[in-house]
């Protein structure tokens, strides 16, 4: 179903709760005609107005700043009247009543941003960069929305819609003038511009994905066997006593999850039961949602106990196909590993370090360290925002959203048929195809194909008043 644009919406903007400030939004084509009503006169637009809030019967409701935005040029596109009173929930309702009086309506989550996206003020990309600018976790996450709002990632994605439309016109002639011999299929130029379009697509690819990382962090388990370090290593990584750590094998027995942020990037790290045969049944059923977070892991630190024998190339070999069976997984089931050696200071080892180490032809990074003296942690942070993919530059980063990653993908399998069909000399018509799918699917990411069930998925997650 359409969205209703032809009705008045109001909504409080600012959060509940009491504040100093509190601001009642209203927009539609009523905003000019219940200006005049409930300030007594017709606000100037654009300008900052020191007014009464009126009632029906013209007794001051609140006084404040009225701002009067004009129909094209405001946020949503459509008239906005903003009065910015004092921040009591008693007087904010008050306002809202004398506003909903006038036949307007209480606004659904997120709609003035999605009237904003509908009358063209903005692509669907900015839209949910709004949201993510205020669900931003961390001061790289809010710089990368706000880079996104400004339409760094609309841009990029419009430059490949634009490779693409100059490369469609080529191909889409030979069709339409099958009688003059033009052989798009020979020409390398349409080959060329193709491979360059999807050489940018996998460079927004990786900026998306870090984008998602910035939104919604990775998830990282240390996991091993009991007594390994596994809890305190947690502690050291939050910087508190987050888990209980006791020489008594089996004292976790639930997933306990924390967050930190490193360098802005927002990382989940679970702490696990350990992994052993246990006849106790409240650690059996640890040991069994320690093997499904492993599985569902974005990368698993599987801590070694130094002083033990398994952390030579032979034992953890053992324990990795141990861990492969546990978990029923082939040999190779587990590529995303980092092995941490644990208790280095127990061992006599002087320094930490960072080094890999080589298991059935393939190498895994391997980290010493001492959980509980914090010697080598720095280490693993810089390891860390390694395997996560942290850019440092500032500049060219934007938000991202799990839909974007799979229109990306989408449009890139498109174009690898069209280059795949190119070479195989099929008929033009299916290169044509190729192209237009892929230029549909990036349409997808900034709305120019959007279907309303998504975008009512996407604006009902926003704030009411945004």
């Amino acid at each position: 179903m359409s969205p209703n644009t032809s009705d008045t919406i109001c909504a409080i903007a600012t959060a509940t709760g009491r504040g100093g400030i509190g601001i009642v939004r209203i927009s539609g084509p009523k905003t000019r005609q219940i200006s005049a009503e409930i300030l007594g006169f017709e606000p100037t637009p654009r300008q900052a107005h020191s007014t009464n809030f009126l009632n029906a019967s013209g007794a001051t409701i609140d006084s404040g700043i009225a701002i009067f935005f004009a129909a094209p040029n405001s946020f949503t596109g459509e008239d906005i009247l903003e009065l910015q009173g004092h921040g009591g929930a008693q007087i904010l309702h008050e306002i809202m009543e004398q506003v909903l009086s006038f036949g307007v309506r209480e606004a659904n989550p997120g709609e003035f941003s999605e009237r904003a996206f509908l009358n063209g003020k903005i692509d669907l990309v900015q839209a949910e960069a709004i949201a993510d600018l205020i669900d931003a976790g961390s001061k790289q996450a809010a710089r990368s929305a706000m880079r996104t709002l400004q339409g760094e990632f609309s841009k990029r994605v419009d430059l490949m819609q634009e490779q693409l439309t100059t490369t469609r016109v080529n191909v889409e002639a030979a069709i339409d003038f099958s009688d003059e011999d033009i052989d798009v299929i020979s020409d390398t130029g349409v080959v060329a511009a193709i491979e360059d379009t999807l050489i940018e697509l996998d460079k927004v690819f990786e900026q998306a994905q870090q984008g998602l990382i910035l939104k919604e962090g990775m998830n990282v388990v240390i996991a091993g066997k009991p007594n390994a370090g596994k809890s305190s290593l947690l502690n050291a990584l939050a910087g508190e006593n987050s888990a209980i750590v006791t020489d008594i094998p089996g004292t976790t027995r639930d997933v306990l999850k924390i967050e930190i942020v490193l360098d802005g990037m927002p990382i989940h790290i679970f702490d696990t039961a350990g992994l052993r045969s246990s006849e106790d049944l409240v650690e059996q059923e640890g040991i069994k949602r320690a093997q499904k977070a492993i599985e569902q892991a974005d990368q698993i630190l599987l801590v070694i106990d130094a002083a033990q024998q398994e952390h030579d190339a032979n034992g953890l070999l053992s324990f990795l196909e141990e861990l492969h069976s546990e978990l029923k997984l082939n040999s190779d089931g587990i590529t995303n590993l980092t092995f941490i050696l644990n208790k280095i200071d127990l061992v006599g080892e002087l320094e930490a370090y960072r080094s890999s180490i080589s298991l059935k032809n393939k190498d895994y990074p391997q980290i010493s360290l001492s959980a509980k003296s914090g010697d080598g942690l720095a280490l693993l942070r810089e390891h860390l925002k390694q395997i996560i993919g942290y850019l440092p530059s500032e500049s060219g980063d934007f938000v991202a959203r799990e839909r974007h990653l799979k229109a990306l993908n989408s449009a890139k399998g498109f174009i690898n048929s069209a280059l795949s069909n190119l070479s195989k000399h099929s008929h033009i018509e299916i290169i044509a195809e190729d192209l237009r799918l892929a230029q549909k699917a990036l349409g997808s990411i900034t709305g120019e194909f959007t279907s309303d069930d998504l975008l009512g998925e996407i604006f009902s997650s926003f704030c009411v008043g945004k």
